[in-house]
């Protein structure tokens, strides 16, 4: 196979970006806190933070094509290197507890695809817990992604293309479904607007009805726009790269924006909240699949379908979505093992990590490194499943301290761009920003409005549910990671002193 093979197309990398970023089940979960009211939030979110960081990504993207660093090369090119560890350390161990909390929760839209039910809850085998089980089931997972990575980019490739495609093609049922609800039922929607003004800024849901509840929401909104930065460790494996990367990155930014804000309307045209939403039974885990589920019983019933087959439409429906998110996920997970690892290892200064860590084989993988990566996520879901309700009640807490430290790099990186748009000695083939006062507008803005939902989602647990504790374990997180990377850091200087003085004599 040749290389040029192997490098991704346009085509490749929108799929690849759109599985990373786009969450299929944050528009569910927007409709089910918010309703239409979720909507002005995204469009916010999207023109504060996501459009303009995203042509950030696309110009930092587009200059630093022969880098092999990502965003620890941008960074320190534009800024520095302790500057850039600190930021790309932080994002990194926020991925590793990604993988260890996905690679149990996985198996609850496999669950939904096979049985159309999640039956996860039930799960047991050996004398295990549920718990347990599922802990057994995430190590087996996680020793197959890093077998199946290791053996190339081309591999990666195709399985986040397949998952881009099956959550590409799950929108077109929501769209295209709730479309023709709409149509058969003369333009009635099952969640009515009555008034615009209310219908767009009052949530129907009683949780979301105060001023600091609906602010938190913002935060949420945020955060479903996160994680298009993992991409940047595969601009120098892109065709083209100073076209392909940049136009890939705008096209999936507009797509994403525009496709959360139609998916939520149009739920409102086969959903009444308050018929079917306001169950206490219903959470943020199971809402997609009973708002699909649904999607298919109206279709089927406004299609004159007997009740006991509209009941199997929105059953198979439910499965649909259970397989599509579980490719998604899948997707995800194969691209965020190998891609935060990458730039963490490659862009690093040399010293900084032992030399097997760096080491690439015949595909061009850190093989050694992403098996030392398993190992550590491995130990981390065996002792969180294993070690009893202290364990547990730990990971809860390493949960609520990654959610701020994720977030942290974005800041990390948009307060970067002003320095880099003022380095003339960069060349910058692709240009968004025009004039460096733009560029430090831009950066202002997103840095601020990031910078905000993270103060609040750091002080809504102390605020709305009395646990301050949680506020000053979120608020200390991004604290104890910097510290450990300035450690790290210090380590190296330190060590490179040494050297130095060791050649000199």
């Amino acid at each position: 196979m040749t290389n040029k093979s192997k490098k991704l197309t346009l085509f490749s990398l929108v799929l690849m970006i759109f599985t990373s970023v786009y969450g299929f089940a944050n528009m569910h979960k927007a409709f089910f806190l918010m309703g239409y009211a979720a909507i002005p939030w995204y469009i916010l979110g999207a023109v504060a933070f996501f459009i303009p960081y995203a042509f950030m990504m696309a110009e930092y993207g587009a200059a630093f094509k022969n880098e092999k660093g990502g965003i620890f090369s941008w960074m320190e090119l534009s800024v520095g290197a302790k500057y850039a560890f600190i930021g790309t350390f932080m994002w990194y161990v926020s991925y590793v507890i990604w993988q260890v909390n996905v690679s149990s929760s996985i198996w609850v839209p496999l669950s939904n695809a096979i049985f159309g039910e999640d039956r996860t809850p039930v799960l047991n085998f050996l004398g295990l817990s549920n718990t347990q089980a599922l802990a057994i089931l995430g190590c087996l997972w996680i020793i197959l992604v890093t077998y199946v990575s290791t053996k190339g980019l081309d591999k990666i490739k195709k399985i986040t293309s397949v998952g881009g495609t099956a959550v590409a093609l799950l929108n077109l049922v929501l769209i295209f479904g709730g479309l023709l609800v709409l149509i058969l039922n003369h333009g009635k929607f099952s969640q009515p607007i009555t008034n615009v003004v209310t219908a767009f800024t009052k949530s129907p849901n009683p949780n979301y009805q105060s001023f600091i509840s609906t602010l938190s929401f913002f935060t949420f909104a945020i955060f479903a726009y996160g994680g298009i930065e993992v991409i940047g460790g595969l601009v120098d494996q892109t065709e083209n790269p100073t076209v392909t990367f940049p136009k890939g990155v705008t096209i999936s930014a507009i797509i994403i924006s525009i496709g959360y804000s139609i998916g939520i309307f149009i739920m409102g045209a086969f959903i009444n909240w308050q018929e079917v939403l306001s169950s206490p039974g219903i959470n943020n885990a199971n809402v997609a699949y009973i708002i699909m589920q649904n999607l298919g019983y109206i279709l089927a019933t406004s299609l004159g379908a007997s009740n006991t087959v509209a009941l199997e439409v929105g059953l198979w429906l439910a499965r649909f979505v259970g397989l599509s998110m579980f490719l998604a996920l899948t997707g995800a997970f194969f691209t965020l093992t190998y891609s935060p690892l990458k730039q963490l290892i490659e862009g690093t200064p040399k010293g900084l990590w032992p030399e097997k860590f760096t080491k690439l084989d015949k595909n061009g993988m850190p093989v050694f490194a992403m098996c030392v990566q398993a190992v550590l996520v491995i130990a981390l879901i065996l002792l969180f499943s294993f070690a009893g309700k202290n364990a547990s009640e730990f990971f809860d807490k390493l949960i609520i301290m990654t959610n701020v430290a994720m977030t942290i790099p974005y800041m990390f990186l948009s307060a970067a761009f002003p320095f880099f748009k003022k380095k003339d000695s960069i060349k910058k083939p692709f240009k968004v920003y025009k004039s460096y006062k733009s560029a430090v507008f831009a950066s202002i803005v997103v840095t601020f409005t990031v910078g905000f939902a993270n103060v609040f989602s750091i002080l809504e647990p102390g605020l709305t549910k009395g646990k301050w504790g949680d506020t000053a374990l979120s608020a200390a997180s991004p604290v104890i990671f910097a510290i450990i990377a300035i450690a790290l850091y210090k380590r190296y200087e330190i060590s490179k002193k040494k050297q130095s003085f060791t050649d000199a004599a």
